[in-house]
């Protein structure tokens, strides 16, 4: 055992130590801040998709939907399916933001309601939160697998994995975030791949799948389990944290244009629409090998460490850990540049120096890595976890987003009041037992609630006076104290005025 323990911990500094000679490379060509926190704006095709596919296949999307499919059957394929419908969407109704040059969700977001304040520094909190939320996930997925695998205790171990992805962020930035998710995203597929084949013929083909779970765990998708309702409002949730993730945004942000956009949104969402099958195989072969399992989350690790000799099961680990790297080191990034671009100037009035920018942006890293490892500790399953999150902070959000840029009647108060109102929905259903079991998670009610109170607040209050151009400049002026993006490569010109 000790030395499984130290072959899974070799594997895993190896990897580490590769993610940060690629970092180490980046760096000595980062100079600015637009480098370090949008890499030059210049991202191709291969790395676009690349980086946004790891970054789906996430924590919740590998390790969650192994858990939950190992309760709940073809069930757990509704992450990859909402997953992939959530970046589908964002392609079609939000790829063509890019020629903006906006640099982060919340300036987006105040650019629909003609530059308010008001509206960037209420996103900006909302999302930086969020951000530091799903960070907070990922370190919690990533910490119970090696606790696992290793027997490391699982507080060390969630040090071990923030530090883990921290140093080549802080060290690369985002550049080298995109090119080690792509390296990430590329060994994840193998790993789920070789996990999935593997567990299906141990457990002796479909038919021993079958036999492994109930009746309503193998019925289509798993509906028969969960209730209809509950698995739309499931992959729902999913696409609607796509959809309102800064993380993704922030891959329109840097791509080199908006063709770059679609190609590689088009390309990820169906190469993880084909991934959505991976965790569920893999989650009710465990199920039917290791029925009672105190905590379905570790359905991954078992199969790891038990089916497999010691070399399979640490380029498992690798892969599953790539998981929860890629995507914690996409999220640690955007938390920050929504710190540097947003927070910063609503609590202080004002933008950091350009000439600081680089080394501000690696010291407020380290706090938000720090401050991502006490939300670790809310919960019991990730699933649950994201989900919670997901349809309190990201839904009403959404829907202003939509109000926003789709309704030109759309005013700033209504959309904080979309806002407000899908927090406050989320709050009341995911409080009431009755109503959580009804609806499986808050995202229907929210998204409900969060509409009517942006359109009903939007009618009752004055129009939006400020023009898209003069919103448009009034957000590149500020943008110029940090020198990010007031020079915008590859970009289209401007979309028209709001009216």
């Amino acid at each position: 055992m000790i030395e499984s323990h130290m072959g899974y911990l070799v594997a895993l500094l190896l990897a580490v130590l590769l993610m940060l000679g690629i970092s180490w490379w980046v760096a000595r060509r980062t100079s600015t801040g637009e480098d370090f926190l949008l890499a030059g704006r210049k991202l191709s095709t291969p790395l676009v998709m690349g980086s946004t596919l790891a970054t789906l296949v996430g924590t919740g999307s590998s390790l969650g939907a192994v858990g939950f499919a190992y309760q709940n059957g073809w069930a757990g394929a509704l992450y990859g399916i909402g997953g992939a419908l959530g970046i589908f969407l964002l392609l079609w109704l939000f790829s063509d933001v890019r020629k903006h040059g906006f640099m982060t969700f919340a300036e987006e977001m105040s650019y629909y309601y003609g530059a308010s304040r008001a509206v960037k520094g209420v996103v900006a909190v909302l999302l930086f939160l969020a951000s530091v939320g799903w960070l907070g996930a990922h370190i919690m997925g990533g910490a119970m697998y090696l606790s696992f695998l290793t027997g490391m205790d699982e507080n060390l171990a969630k040090v071990v994995i923030a530090v883990g992805f921290g140093l080549y962020t802080v060290v690369g930035g985002y550049l080298a975030v995109v090119i080690t998710d792509v390296i990430q995203g590329t060994i994840l597929f193998l790993g789920f791949t070789v996990l999935a084949v593997l567990s299906l013929v141990t457990v002796g083909g479909f038919d021993g799948l079958s036999e492994g779970v109930s009746d309503e765990a193998a019925s289509m998708l798993g509906v028969q389990a969960l209730g209809p309702l509950p698995a739309v409002s499931l992959a729902l949730v999913i696409a609607v944290g796509v959809l309102a993730t800064p993380s993704y945004r922030q891959r329109i942000y840097s791509a080199a244009n908006v063709r770059t956009v679609r190609r590689s949104f088009l390309l990820a969402g169906v190469l993880f629409a084909a991934f959505s099958l991976l965790p569920a195989v893999a989650g009710m072969s465990a199920s039917g090998l290791a029925p009672g399992l105190e905590n379905p989350d570790m359905a991954f690790p078992y199969l790891a460490t038990t089916l497999f000799p010691l070399w399979i099961g640490a380029f498992l680990l690798v892969a599953g850990l790539s998981a929860t790297m890629s995507s914690g080191d996409s999220d640690a990034i955007v938390g920050v540049t929504i710190l540097m671009r947003d927070v910063s100037q609503v609590v202080t009035g004002k933008l950091p120096k350009a000439e600081n920018l680089v080394r501000a942006s690696r010291w407020s890293l380290v706090a938000v890595l720090g401050l991502a490892l006490g939300f670790a500790l809310l919960a019991t399953t990730i699933i649950e976890y994201i989900t919670l999150m997901i349809s309190t902070v990201l839904t009403g959000l959404l829907v202003a987003s939509l109000l926003g840029k789709f309704w030109p009647r759309a005013t700033w108060q209504g959309g904080i009041a979309a806002m407000l109102g899908g927090s406050a929905a989320a709050l009341v259903v995911n409080n009431v037992e009755s109503f959580g079991a009804f609806w499986g998670n808050a995202v229907i009610p929210s998204l409900t609630v969060a509409l009517v109170a942006g359109v009903v607040v939007s009618l009752v209050t004055p129009r939006t006076t400020v023009t898209g151009e003069e919103a448009l400049r009034r957000l590149a002026e500020e943008r110029t104290e940090l020198e990010v993006g007031t020079r915008i490569r590859g970009a289209e010109p401007e979309g028209q005025p709001k009216s």
